[in-house]
């Protein structure tokens, strides 16, 4: 028997009225009917009786009302602590994303998913973002923080959290790169680039902006490294080494933002836009959509902060 059955007899109990309990549950009679004789097909006995006027519960029946009640409410109380203990979540999370990112937007949230489910043992990897995505793909990660690509996989989710525009940024220290630099300035003449030393990300969207801007531009770019991670370039550029192409975000986060500085270039760079990635099917497991929940709440806070 199934519990729709047996919510059913118990509403005819209460009625003792075929066409009432009909009619409230979107049944035929005839369907009501059907259910009843399945019922006492399966107890053995008789649960009603009836002639053309009236509806009368058996011993029987009283004895199966008394099951059926005592069964709901047994279901009833299962339900609810299955959801209660689902609340409590426990497990491992594995994120992975930038550094700039892990001490940025990405702690505050950590830091509410953390409070809220304490049980659960989160896994911070970092690293180049250009590597999110792929990681993800690999079920290496199982959230990750990208910039996103013209075309997102079919597999994946993305959720963006803020744009940062791109930008070119040049070092305050002295060098022969900061002396290039102060005599265009001082001239007023255009930055000739095929002489400015370039350090550039290995891969990723960002390095395939670059490189689109260097070619409308009709310059061949003078590479003097490539690397793995903005937080490697913006380092790079401190010392001296060169001038090189990071989101803003980077630089704002970054403890030697002094030493470095935005270079003003007239045509700009297409701008970022940094979110969470998933797999979708991954937004079944328990731990992960609460996260990615707690993220939609927490990025409408910041846009309610902003705008306010």
């Amino acid at each position: 028997m199934e519990l729709r059955e047996l919510q059913l007899f118990l509403h005819l109990c209460r009625n003792l009225h075929f066409g009432n309990t009909s009619r409230e549950h979107h049944l035929s009679p005839s369907s009501l009917t059907r259910i009843v004789q399945k019922l006492e097909h399966e107890v053995g006995a008789s649960l009603f009786e009836r002639d053309s006027r009236t509806v009368r519960l058996t011993a029987a029946g009283e004895r199966f009302r008394e099951y059926a009640a005592d069964t709901l409410q047994r279901w009833e109380l299962l339900q609810k602590d299955l959801h209660q203990q689902a609340q409590v979540l426990s497990g491992r999370l594995s994120i992975f994303c930038s550094v700039t990112a892990s001490y940025s937007f990405l702690h505050e949230l950590l830091d509410q998913y953390r409070a809220r489910f304490p049980a659960v043992e989160i896994q911070l990897h970092t690293g180049d973002t250009s590597l999110s995505i792929q990681r993800i793909l690999d079920e290496q990660e199982d959230i990750g923080i990208a910039a996103r690509p013209n075309r997102v996989p079919d597999k994946l989710t993305f959720r963006a959290i803020r744009d940062s525009p791109l930008i070119f940024i040049a070092p305050t220290a002295a060098s022969p790169l900061r002396d290039l630099l102060d005599k265009c300035a001082k001239d007023g003449s255009d930055l000739p680039w095929e002489r400015v030393p370039m350090i550039l990300s290995e891969v990723g969207i960002a390095r395939e902006r670059v490189d689109r801007w260097f070619q409308e531009q009709g310059i061949k770019p003078n590479t003097y490294a490539q690397v793995a991670g903005n937080e490697a370039i913006v380092s790079m550029v401190s010392l001296g080494f060169g001038v090189g192409v990071v989101p803003q975000l980077v630089v704002e986060n970054s403890p030697i933002r002094s030493k470095i500085e935005v270079l003003n270039v007239q045509t700009q760079l297409e701008p970022f836009t940094i979110g969470l990635v998933v797999l979708r099917r991954k937004l079944n497991n328990p731990l992960i959509k609460a996260f990615w929940d707690l993220s939609q709440d927490h990025i409408a806070a910041d846009t309610h902060t902003v705008r306010s």
